[in-house]
């Protein structure tokens, strides 16, 4: 039997731990024997991030951007255990995160649908698509050692040299303040900047006879196991 062609390389981001090990049995098993596979690799785990200064991230990232599709394993996101674990330069930043924002990308996570395995939840009766507003957060996340009290502030300067600032929150003594954030004033204005980025969406749902709800985070999974779903 011939093997299926491909004219576009895959960009083949590897991983860590069990994850190298997992993408190559579903290379040898389940590609290589039906796909004249070709691929642009690139190592993601974390000691070749280390060694490469985390450059190997962007240059995955860049390369996904020429060609148009990717697979990306797992990988570790350093802590404080990590660094001496990896005896890592730095605490270096989420890879999912540098690629998105390389890719301007969003989060979507679609179901796969297996005949013979049924969901455990019994008033699932539909697919359901999930798009998760993942900017800022821990992968935006910026840290600081605070010696004493005062306030945290976020401040805006535009290109003219103007401040604006808003007072996060005040500081009664030494801390560590973390997860200063840039977000849109609220769940409203993102909705609604969601809904407006292509008349695609709106048309998609439309024909697809599809429901749209946006939620705060906590509430997916509690709201959609009483639903049938589909949206």
């Amino acid at each position: 039997m011939s093997k299926i062609q491909m004219i576009t390389p895959l960009v083949e981001m590897d991983g860590d731990e069990m994850t190298r090990i997992l993408w190559q049995m579903i290379k040898d098993e389940l590609l290589l024997p039906f796909i004249d596979l070709k691929t642009e690799y690139y190592d993601l785990g974390l000691e070749h991030r280390n060694g490469t200064d985390d450059k190997v991230t962007v240059e995955s990232a860049e390369a996904t951007k020429k060609y148009g599709v990717a697979v990306k394993c797992a990988t570790i996101t350093p802590n404080a255990a990590r660094m001496s674990e990896y005896n890592l330069k730095e605490m270096w930043k989420s890879p999912n995160g540098t690629i998105r924002a390389i890719l301007d990308g969003t989060v979507f996570r679609a179901p796969i649908v297996v005949k013979g395995i049924e969901p455990n939840v019994k008033s699932w009766k539909k697919p359901i698509t999930i798009a998760r507003h993942a900017y800022g957060d821990v992968y935006k996340n910026t840290e600081m050692v605070i010696p004493k009290a005062g306030k945290v502030e976020l401040v805006y300067t535009a290109e003219d040299g103007t401040e604006t600032s808003v007072c996060h929150y005040y500081v009664n003594g030494a801390e560590v303040a973390d997860n200063v954030t840039v977000t849109l004033n609220d769940d409203d204005t993102f909705t609604l900047s969601w809904s407006n980025t292509s008349e695609a969406n709106v048309v998609t749902v439309v024909e697809e006879n599809l429901g749209y709800k946006s939620y705060i985070y906590d509430d997916v999974s509690s709201d959609t196991v009483y639903h049938e779903l589909g949206h």
